[in-house]
């Protein structure tokens, strides 16, 4: 229960960070927080951080570079890298939709920095919430939903996440201007692969 615990709370964090600019609460918690710290390990060389405070930290430095990466330079939408035209499918014909209301899962348009229910950030929420599902699942003891939950995870990673997202965040590594959002690729990259590997185990299955 432990490691499910923190898959979840290390997708709520990605999909935190990537799907909208940072505001001062969660800029100090990145910055304050020993254990969310440690996700970001370039932040000890940025030597901004000696000499401004966190406002200029957030409107010159990372809201700008969060556009850079989110809204002007990169798309982070798969159904630009999985479709022959690269348009974004913002309807009801966008491959994700299907998973997501079967989960009853609702994007909040309103709080995201996204205009399809395919953005990564999104896609990294949606798996948040089925490993939350997997939790409330296992604390009431029910195993069938628990093997239920997890088989949607790895469906998931493997029709959509790995698809397209190391493609746009390889591309994040380099575009990046800031410690944190290269940090938050690399990271990202790095785990929704040894996630998958993970719930190929016998034991996630």
């Amino acid at each position: 229960m432990e490691q499910t615990q923190a898959r979840s709370n290390i997708y709520a964090l990605l999909s935190r960070v990537l799907l909208q600019e940072l505001d001062d609460e969660m800029l100090n918690m990145i910055l304050k927080d020993k254990e969310i710290r440690e996700f970001f390990p370039s932040l000890k060389e940025w030597e901004v951080l000696e000499t401004e405070d966190n406002k200029t930290l957030l409107e010159q430095h990372l809201n700008v570079d969060f556009a850079n990466i989110s809204l002007l330079h990169l798309v982070p939408y798969e159904t630009f890298y999985t479709r022959e035209d690269q348009m974004i499918e913002t309807g009801g014909a966008n491959p994700v939709t299907d998973m997501y209301h079967e989960f009853d899962y609702v994007v909040d348009f309103a709080k995201a920095r996204a205009v399809s229910a395919d953005h990564i950030g999104v896609e990294l929420e949606f798996m948040h919430y089925l490993v939350e599902a997997e939790i409330a699942a296992a604390t009431a003891g029910d195993e069938e939903s628990v093997k239920h939950f997890q088989f949607a995870q790895k469906t998931f990673l493997n029709k959509h996440l790995i698809q397209w997202a190391p493609m746009y965040l390889i591309n994040v590594k380099y575009e990046s201007r800031t410690p944190i959002y290269y940090d938050a690729a690399e990271m990202t990259l790095e785990f929704i692969l040894a996630d998958n590997e993970y719930l190929s185990t016998s034991k996630a299955a």
